[in-house]
């Protein structure tokens, strides 16, 4: 079995995870774009922090998504005080 690597969030870390990170509900009169899942963001701010790529680097086809939405997605986060 391969070793996984430090940015992959296994589902019982991710049960723990979640509980902290607030929930936001979808506006439904103008939506716009699903966002992101919240477990793949992670992994992608994960990733940046282990490799120390920049945040424009990030590579995509990981599945991640944008460097951006990760780094705005941290942010968020912060903002909620999910993490000191």
């Amino acid at each position: 079995m391969a070793r996984p690597k430090p940015w992959e969030v296994d589902d019982e870390l991710w049960a723990v995870i979640e509980l902290l990170l607030p929930k936001v509900e979808r506006r439904t009169r103008h939506p716009g774009r699903k966002r992101h899942p919240d477990r793949l963001v992670f992994q992608g701010i994960l990733f940046v922090l282990h490799t120390g790529i920049a945040w424009e680097h990030l590579p995509q086809e990981l599945g991640f998504d944008s460097g951006m939405t990760c780094w705005r997605r941290l942010a968020e986060w912060t903002e909620a005080e999910v993490w000191p």
